[in-house]
C-alpha cells in the first residue's frame, strides 16, 4: 500500500472509532464525568475538609490529578477493548485481516480512537474539577506528555485484553480484578509518603503510581517518584504491548479460531 493508501486506511478506522463513541455520548462520555464529580463532592469536599493538607495543597487539590488521570485511564481502556471485541463478535474482524491493511495501521487506528475518548473525558473532568478548585498547572509539557503516553498505553491493553476475550465477559475481567485495584493503589486518594516504609516499596512496584504521580507534577509541581523514571516506565510498555500486538496480529491469535 502507499502511503497515501495507509492514511485513508487509518483515518477510516479513526474516524470509526470516533463516531462509535459520539453517537452514544450519553452513555460514553457523560457517566464518568458524573462519576467523578462525586468524587469530587464525597473524597474532595465532604472527607477532605477534615484532612490536612498535603505538600502545602488541600486535598482536594491533591485529588484531583488523579481522578483526571483514572478517568482517562479506564475510558483509553474500555473504549478499545469493548469496540475491538465487538468487530470480533460480529466477525467484521476479518474484513480487516483480508484487506492489505498493515496490522500496524489497524492497530494505531483503534488506539489513536480511543485515546481520544480518554483525553476527551480527561478534559471534561479538569473542566468539572474547576467548580471546586482553581486550575493550577505548574508543567504544561508534562500534563501533556503524560497524559498522552498514559492514554496510549491503555488503549494499548485494551486491544491486547480485547485479542485474547472470547466472550463478553472476559472483557471485564481484567478492568474489575487487575486494573481497578492498580488505580485505586497508585497514589490517587493519598500520597504513599503517608503509608509505611514497607508499602512504599510495595507501592512503587505499581506502574500506575508513577503515571499519577507525573501527571499531578504536572499540575502542583509535587511527587513521590522521579518523573522521568515514569516516563521511561510508559514509554517501556507501549513499545511492548506495541510489538507483542503486532506479533498477535500477524499470527491470528484470538481472531482466526
Amino acid at each position: 500500500m502507499t502511503f497515501n493508501e495507509k492514511y485513508t486506511a487509518f483515518t477510516t478506522i479513526f474516524r470509526k472509532e470516533i463516531v462509535r463513541f459520539t453517537r452514544i455520548w450519553v452513555q460514553s462520555l457523560l457517566p464518568p464525568v458524573v462519576t467523578m464529580f462525586l468524587y469530587f463532592v464525597i473524597f474532595g469536599k465532604f472527607i477532605g475538609s477534615q484532612i490536612s493538607d498535603i505538600s502545602g495543597y488541600s486535598y482536594m487539590e491533591f485529588i484531583v490529578p488523579g481522578l483526571v488521570m483514572m478517568a482517562v485511564i479506564t475510558n483509553s481502556y474500555s473504549n478499545v477493548v469493548s469496540s475491538f471485541f465487538s468487530t470480533k463478535f460480529q466477525h467484521s474482524v476479518e474484513e480487516l485481516l483480508v484487506s492489505p491493511t498493515p496490522n500496524y495501521v489497524i492497530i494505531l487506528g483503534y488506539v489513536c480512537g480511543g485515546m481520544t475518548r480518554g483525553i476527551l473525558v480527561g478534559i471534561l473532568v479538569t473542566i468539572t474539577s474547576l467548580i471546586f478548585v482553581p486550575l493550577k498547572i505548574h508543567n504544561v509539557g508534562f500534563v501533556v506528555l503524560y497524559i498522552s503516553l498514559t492514554a496510549f498505553l491503555f488503549s494499548l491493553a485494551g486491544l491486547m485484553n480485547a485479542i485474547f476475550a472470547k466472550k463478553f465477559d472476559d472483557i471485564t475481567i481484567i478492568p474489575t480484578f487487575v486494573l481497578t485495584p492498580l488505580i485505586y493503589l497508585g497514589g490517587v486518594f493519598y500520597s504513599i509518603n503517608l503509608l509505611p516504609s514497607f508499602w512504599q516499596e510495595a507501592s512503587k512496584l505499581n506502574p500506575i503510581l508513577y503515571m499519577v504521580n507525573g501527571f499531578r507534577f504536572g499540575f502542583l509541581g509535587m511527587t513521590d517518584v522521579n518523573v522521568f523514571f515514569g516516563l521511561a516506565i510508559s514509554i517501556v510498555f507501549i513499545v511492548i504491548l506495541f510489538f507483542a500486538i503486532l506479533y498477535l496480529l500477524k499470527k491470528g491469535v484470538g481472531l482466526k479460531e
